[in-house]
């Protein structure tokens, strides 16, 4: 099953649920600007009155996003090893709303793709029946679309049913808006500071969303390092160290793995070849359940590491003598 969870409602939730803990103190308005992370010393400014706050703690646990601070001030440390690249797409947001036609032509339960090649649409269903739409496109080409004559009639052109769903006036108004949204990805490593400072999540391992994995992902970060945690007795000077070694391979995959993906779903899913490829796997899988399971699935619906899904899509390529797309 797949569900597509609102991010606004994820973070109440979590907030919701942390601040049932008598040693969990939340606060707002927090800007981290510096700090010493070898001694666990952070220090933050209130962004609303000006003040300057120092703290120290046992443990700093950056989860502060791709633009990540903590990470920045770690690059300033030797042999840390950063990259980062933007690719030459956008994204914006549309939204179809729960009309009698949206539910006739548009199924539950399924994620809808509009593959165009170049770009691509898709649709994931909210519990309102409603759908959220994201459009993926070059960034030149959302530029060349500056008037909603221009929109219209692109969206007539490349998604005429879509557009019949979404409506020309609430098209033209979510498009115009905001500007289209960056789309990077982050590699780095290592993610610790001694036994003082570790990086989770996007601040790690900042990833292009077309495999759906960056919340997933940020999340396993949490089970592994608990499960490190406790293999070590909470001694932060082999769970850090450990945690980086057991997890930079796999978050360098989901980044290739996500990459992959954009291309599969916006050109591969038209191409013949690819799709008896797909059929093949399936029924491979019906025969052989445990030994040849595709590549999405145990992306996405298994606990199995990121790398070792590329080692598993690789020999399966092998076996059906097909070139491998993830080298």
């Amino acid at each position: 099953c797949i569900n597509s969870v609102s991010r606004r409602t994820l973070n109440e939730v979590l907030l919701s649920e942390a601040e049932k803990y008598p040693n969990v103190s939340v606060k707002f308005h927090q800007k981290l600007t510096g700090g010493n992370l070898e001694a666990g010393e952070a220090t933050f400014v209130n962004t609303e009155t000006g003040e300057q706050i120092k703290e120290k703690a046992d443990l700093i646990v950056g989860c502060d996003g791709a633009y990540s601070m903590v990470r920045r001030m770690m690059m300033k440390r030797p042999l840390f090893d950063f990259s980062q690249e933007y690719i030459e797409h956008g994204y914006l947001e549309l939204y179809i709303p729960p009309t009698e036609k949206a539910k006739k032509f548009m199924e539950l339960n399924y994620l809808h793709i509009w593959p165009r090649k170049r770009y691509m649409m898709i649709a994931l269903p909210n519990f309102d029946q409603s759908w959220t739409v994201t459009l993926f496109m070059p960034l030149d080409v959302f530029e060349n679309l500056n008037c909603p004559d221009n929109l219209i009639e692109f969206f007539k052109d490349n998604f005429p049913d879509a557009m019949e769903l979404i409506g020309e006036e609430s098209l033209i108004k979510s498009f115009f808006r905001t500007k289209p949204s960056n789309l990077l990805c982050v590699k780095c490593k290592p993610y610790h500071v001694g036994d003082k400072t570790v990086i989770l999540g996007d601040a790690a391992h900042a990833m292009v969303p077309f495999y759906g994995q960056g919340m997933n992902c940020g999340m396993e970060d949490c089970i592994i390092l608990d499960d490190l945690m406790t293999k070590f007795n909470e001694d932060l000077s082999q769970v850090l160290p450990s945690y980086t070694e057991f997890r930079h391979p796999d978050a360098v995959a989901i980044c290739d793995l996500a990459l992959y993906n954009y291309v599969e779903m916006r050109d591969l899913v038209n191409s013949k070849t690819f799709l008896l490829r797909k059929k093949v796997d399936s029924v491979l899988n019906y025969l052989f359940p445990t030994k040849w399971v595709p590549l999405y699935s145990t992306v996405t619906f298994s606990r199995e590491r990121y790398h070792r899904c590329i080692q598993n899509k690789q020999w399966q390529d092998k076996v059906s003598n097909e070139p491998s797309t993830l080298d």
